[in-house]
């Protein structure tokens, strides 16, 4: 690709790709995504997801193309157990793990649903395991070595998930992981910023000090949403050859929530240079189908899932998409619809607009008007607007030009 940075899909900054930027990347030869939506995302306050809404989410995220699905944790309800099976027995493409404390019976419970993983999750920092615990910190170690002995005996492909390493001495964190490592078993370690508590420096130093203790190690990163940094932290682990990065559509998930799948995938793409296995074509469906069975509303402008991403209101905008049009999507938007499934642009009418964008949408319903009739249409669609807190409707505008064309 000539220009990376500028193909009929998108526009960003050729900045990403000089030299300085880039020669400190070192990516994994594939980049995968184990999508956290059905365990992690319903954790998020609220948020109910029955075994059918689960089964119907996981076919959808296969369809995408994700490489793993975490589907839930069978310890939680039948429901959940339920929902895992069911998911396992339909073999939709992607392997599909379970979550499991560090307990043996936990393990056995995801090893008789099927699943082709686990992801075994233990308190790995001495405060929160003394004080949200009650543990010593050998019983978290113990804890930890037992189970995944039996992950390795039942088969199971088993990534340990270290809660709250990022506030852990590390030092006693590496010892930690060293001791499954060598009296357990661990396929994967993933690397977990529980409060979302690391800025970009930081999982930089993280990384660096787990991948020199264990250089052959697969890494996998799990990152919080606390400070807004999950999708930035999660790509910025990437970056330094971290294998698996652990993503939820939309970002739900447990408080603030995580890494947005969209979001890490699309940036991938067009900000690096780096495919994954994800159809981005299927990203704003996918988007859909998870808000709606879970009923969980988010910004319309929000990053490729919002309904309004590519509404286009001010007066400037909508003068460039007026003059661009459909060839020259780009110059206006840094990503074409297109890529991510969404609708076409559209320009809309509110207190912002200009006399552009009513003269756009006067074309639309085949009505002429002088500028000075424009001008003045442009002056009641704003106190429209503002009178109303919100867009105008067609039938609202068609109102307001029949008053102005018949005065």
């Amino acid at each position: 690709m000539k220009e990376p940075w500028h193909t009929d899909k998108w526009f960003t900054s050729p900045w990403n790709f000089v030299p300085e930027v880039v020669k400190e990347n070192c990516f994994a030869r594939k980049v995968q995504l184990h999508d956290i939506t059905l365990r992690d995302g319903e954790q998020q306050a609220g948020l109910v997801l029955r075994a059918e809404d689960k089964v119907a989410i996981a076919e959808k995220l296969a369809e995408a193309g994700v490489d793993r699905i975490e589907a839930g944790m069978p310890a939680v309800s039948r429901d959940d157990e339920k929902a895992i099976r069911e998911i396992v027995k339909r073999k939709l493409g992607p392997k599909i793990f379970a979550f499991a404390r560090c307990m043996v019976e936990d393990v056995k419970r995801a090893k008789d649903c099927g699943v082709d993983g686990i992801v075994i999750e233990i308190p790995s920092s001495e405060h929160i395991i003394r004080n949200a615990y009650g543990w010593p910190p050998e019983k978290a170690v113990d804890l930890s070595i037992k189970a995944t002995q039996a992950a390795k005996e039942a088969g199971l492909f088993t990534a340990f998930f270290t809660i709250d390493a990022s506030r852990a001495d590390l030092d006693w964190l590496l010892s930690l992981i060293g001791r499954v490592a060598d009296e357990g078993h661990m396929d994967a370690v993933t690397l977990v910023d529980t409060m979302g508590a690391c800025s970009p420096a930081a999982i930089r130093y993280f990384v660096r000090r787990v991948r020199q203790r264990f250089p052959e190690a697969q890494l996998e990163a799990h990152f919080h949403d606390d400070f807004g940094l999950a999708t930035a932290n999660t790509l910025e682990a990437l970056a330094l050859g971290v294998q698996v990065a652990h993503v939820s559509v939309c970002g739900i998930g447990e408080r603030a929530g995580g890494a947005a799948l969209e979001d890490v995938v699309v940036a991938l793409k067009t900000l690096y240079g780096v495919e994954t296995a994800v159809k981005t074509e299927k990203l704003y469906e996918l988007c859909q189908v998870v808000l709606d069975r879970t009923g969980h509303p988010i910004p319309p402008n929000k990053s490729v899932a919002g309904r309004a991403l590519f509404d286009v209101e001010s007066g400037i905008p909508a003068t460039w998409l007026r003059r661009c049009g459909e060839k020259l999507l780009t110059e206006v938007f840094p990503l074409h619809p297109d890529l991510i499934g969404q609708s076409q642009p559209r320009i809309v009418l509110g207190k912002g607009c200009g006399d552009e964008s009513v003269r756009q949408w006067l074309e639309d319903m085949g009505a002429q008007a002088t500028p000075e009739q424009v001008s003045r249409l442009t002056a009641l669609v704003k106190d429209f607007s503002l009178a109303k807190k919100d867009l105008l409707t067609r039938r609202e505008f068609a109102t307001l030009v029949r008053w102005v064309l018949e005065d």
